[in-house]
């Protein structure tokens, strides 16, 4: 317990208590949390949206989608999408939810994008479905819900040896016309490439993963978790224009220049738990992306997770390179190592960019930091991308821009929460910890009737919690 008193006063020095004396705080309230095996059959906790027509979340998770009361946590009902596939992703925007759902057997085929009337809970329209690329793995509307973007991972199908089975499906956005209900689908071959540390070398194709969308809908931002990529899709052509690499960062540097360091556990073996200069990269590979304004500039915040091939034939321990000594169990990209140049996956960080795709921000080992002080750090994780940021949601309260952070891999449900405002002045707030809730998955803020809602989705305990928010000035005693 010395060490982790001793660590979380360290965090506090470097981190906590200049933000928190010039940042609002937020206060948390634990609503309710809802356990979804005790209804449906493999029915998982992963992705979830909120509806304001009927106060209600609605859950995504492999077998269908689960619809509980968001005042409450109630079970309300289950829609069963098992016919067409399983189901990846939902979004709902003015009563209409959209479901993304891959190809029933062999996920190389098209998948589909099924639309439910939120209020009836039944399929909605002339056009109640629509193909879109392969392996449809996230979805999002456009701010005025004109049109509704889909990214297609295009992941090979994997056997038992690990092997891909060929060919590789292009990777893809579809954008739905709302209006008509039609497809244009957005390739990326031979778009531009810019940026360094692009991840070209792996033998697989783009896979967009997550999609934001800038405030007045003509530009989205796509991240190319695999490949340490963003491509920019112009809205109004439909169609990418770039592909920008994001580099990398370097885990040895005790200054990070954002008011931290960069510094890792890299050894889940040794008996500790330490961060430390690490004479290795990081790749980035942000999962979940979301954008907003500040002084009219669009900026995007990523949970730089960290990715390999599905197959994991580009990662192996450092060791296989002939590496010894405290980096000998880290993964490495096999791809882009030597022995005395290694690189790993995830950045174990959260960062902002602006639309150029350079780094105004990023919380270097934060993160980690603060589930250690917190005895919340699974050291068995130490090798592989620490706690693995995934999740991220974003919302305003009272004129200022909070971001919320899941992160997978701690011992107990962790989302940590920052003041992004000013993204170049970014404070840390503090870490919702939930007992009994694991990896979150997904990640949902909003307001409702004047009040402030966090829902997270957590795969490994196949939960959903439901959190009210309340900001609270310096000086409060509320």
């Amino acid at each position: 317990m010395k060490k982790y008193a001793l660590l979380s006063a360290l965090v506090a020095s470097l981190f906590s208590a200049p933000a928190m004396a010039e940042s609002p705080a937020l206060s948390f309230q634990k609503m309710w949390t809802y356990s979804h095996a005790v209804r449906i059959p493999n029915q998982v906790s992963e992705i979830p949206a909120f509806d304001h027509r009927t106060n209600t979340l609605w859950v995504a998770g492999v077998v269908g989608v689960d619809i509980l009361d968001a005042a409450t946590g109630a079970f309300i009902d289950h829609i069963d999408t098992t016919a067409y596939g399983s189901i990846n992703s939902v979004a709902i925007h003015n009563g209409l939810a959209a479901f993304a759902i891959e190809a029933k057997g062999d996920r190389r085929n098209p998948g589909k994008v099924v639309f439910y009337d939120t209020k009836t809970r039944a399929p909605s329209g002339s056009v109640s479905s629509v193909e879109v690329g392969t392996l449809p793995d996230m979805l999002t509307f456009t701010p005025d819900g004109s049109k509704l973007l889909v990214a297609n991972e295009g992941t090979p199908n994997a056997v038992a040896d690990t092997l891909y089975v060929s060919p590789d499906p292009a990777g893809s956005v579809s954008i739905i016309d709302m209006a008509t209900r039609t497809v244009t689908t957005a390739t990326l071959a031979g778009v531009p490439l810019s940026g360094e540390g692009l991840r070209l070398n792996t033998g697989m194709d783009f896979e967009p993963e997550y999609i934001a969308v800038n405030h007045d809908g003509t530009k989205a931002f796509v991240t190319l978790q695999e490949a340490n990529a963003i491509a920019v899709l112009d809205l109004a052509t439909n169609a990418f224009t770039q592909v920008i690499g994001l580099g990398v960062k370097d885990f040895s540097l005790a200054e990070n220049g954002f008011g931290g360091n960069n510094f890792i556990d890299p050894n889940h073996k040794d008996g500790r738990i330490e961060l430390r200069p690490a004479a290795v990269k990081g790749f980035y590979q942000p999962d979940s992306i979301a954008a907003y304004d500040f002084k009219g500039e669009t900026y995007v915040v990523m949970a730089n997770e960290g990715d390999t091939r599905e197959d994991e034939k580009d990662k192996a321990r450092a060791s296989k390179l002939g590496v010894i000594g405290d980096l000998a169990e880290l993964n490495i990209s096999t791809t882009d190592s030597t022995a005395s140049d290694l690189y790993t996956f995830g950045g174990r960080s959260f960062s902002i960019r602006d639309e150029a795709g350079e780094l105004v921000y990023d919380s270097g080992s934060l993160l980690d930091a603060e589930a250690i002080a917190r005895g919340i750090y699974d050291d068995g994780r130490s090798d592989d991308k620490g706690v693995e940021p995934e999740g991220v949601a974003l919302l305003d309260i009272a004129g200022r821009t909070y971001a919320f952070i899941g992160l997978e891999r701690t011992t107990k449900a962790a989302v940590a929460v920052f003041d992004v405002t000013n993204p170049r002045d970014v404070a840390f707030i503090d870490m919702i910890v939930t007992d009994g809730d694991r990896a979150p998955e997904g990640l949902a803020a909003y307001r409702f009737r004047g009040n402030f809602y966090l829902a997270i989705a957590n795969e490994v305990s196949n939960t959903t919690t439901l959190y009210s928010l309340e900001r609270k000035e310096p000086g409060s005693v509320k």
